[in-house]
């Protein structure tokens, strides 16, 4: 297939629909945007439509792109992707960016999913009990330290007083207590995501670094991790694509692919 009809063909798949034309204001814009995305990168790299399009609500939630947030909630519906893992995907973006803007893009999810008749709420996918306070501290420390050891703790020991020990509790129990227990998505899905997020999100060096390695044992490959950094480019940006890769070169850079 030529590029022209790659696009086509993806439209039809993602979006049930043509490509652009010539046609409305912006038609030329639009086959740009869309041979770019839809022609050149999708094809490029071993992640399927499912996992781009996680991926892409992801990039999408993080930069609070809201009418495209819609959009690529549909796509993902009809690329495979079961409601409730389109929504812990864009749960658990909370802590990284923050309660409004994940609420904004709950309220646009949730809008597609009433146009396409799925019962809400979801199932629910909690799998803590509630039963003592240190339950979400414990489990959660659980999935954190075999991907990241004690690194923030040990890191953050200079604050003065109580927060020394409450900022890392705070981190473990709303990252990994709070979101990473909870079903629907497997860790290496959770933890590709997140790199994407970090990705788009800028200014985020240090930890893009640390959660590249935490996908890499998480059972990533370096492949899929680059390729669902080059799959975020179109939406976040090619500057923000090149910093991840060039902060992250010593992770990705090999000669044997595979997971670590």
């Amino acid at each position: 297939m030529n590029r022209k009809e790659r696009t086509e063909q993806k439209m039809q798949e993602l979006f049930h629909s043509h490509a652009a034309g010539d046609e409305g204001t912006d038609g030329e814009f639009m086959q740009i945007l869309q041979g770019y995305i839809f022609g050149d990168v999708c094809y490029t790299g071993s992640l399927d439509n499912r996992m781009r399009e996680l991926a892409t609500v992801t990039v999408l939630t993080t930069i609070s792109a809201l009418p495209q947030i819609k959009a690529h909630v549909q796509a993902s519906l009809n690329a495979g992707c079961t409601p409730v893992e389109i929504r812990e995907a864009v749960y658990q973006c909370a802590p990284f960016i923050g309660f409004p803007k994940t609420l904004n893009a709950i309220s646009a999810m949730n809008e597609v999913f009433a146009e396409n008749g799925i019962e809400l709420p979801l199932p629910s996918q909690k799998t803590l009990t509630g039963e003592n306070d240190e339950e979400r501290y414990q489990k959660g420390l659980k999935i954190q330290e075999p991907l990241y050891g004690t690194e923030i703790a040990d890191r953050y020991t200079w604050l003065p007083g109580e927060f020394a020990q409450a900022v890392p509790r705070f981190l473990t129990e709303l990252c990994f207590g709070d979101f990473q227990t909870r079903a629907g998505l497997d860790g290496k899905t959770r933890e590709l995501l997140t790199v994407v997020l970090l990705a788009a999100l800028g200014g985020t060096e240090v930890q893009l670094k640390s959660h590249v390695e935490g996908a890499l044992k998480a059972g990533n490959s370096r492949e899929e991790v680059v390729c669902a950094l080059v799959h975020a480019s179109g939406y976040m940006g090619i500057p923000r694509l090149f910093n991840a890769l060039n902060g992250c070169r010593e992770l990705l850079e090999v000669e044997e692919d595979g997971p670590i």
